[in-house]
């Protein structure tokens, strides 16, 4: 994302199965993160748990549940930012899900 977006430099892009998985993966992030002193500047979207966003100043952090991740398509939309792989947290199975329109809560 640098020198592509003014606002941060780097998106992390996950997702969950369902909003409990969704709720407790960005907590869990969230809780790591205060652990090694380092704040949010801000968190979004708990209560609804089907897109979190995690503000951490130049790195945001953006947790789905599936249908959300698929609608918004964060990848095609900043298609032109390099890719980073994670060893073993990136894999084909991984990959996001194809865009489809959001259920509605």
């Amino acid at each position: 994302m640098r020198g592509i977006s003014a606002y941060c430099d780097t998106f992390v892009i996950c997702h969950g199965s369902n909003r409990r998985q969704v709720r407790a993966i960005a907590e869990g992030v969230a809780e790591d993160l205060r652990a090694k002193g380092v704040r949010a500047v801000g968190l979004e979207g708990l209560d609804a748990s089907r897109w979190v966003l995690i503000d951490l100043g130049d790195l945001l952090v953006h947790v789905f549940d599936e249908p959300m991740r698929g609608f918004y398509d964060l990848e095609s939309l900043w298609s032109d930012a390099p890719r980073v792989d994670v060893p073993g947290l990136t894999s084909p199975e991984l990959r996001p899900p194809r865009p489809r329109a959001p259920l509605h809560a």
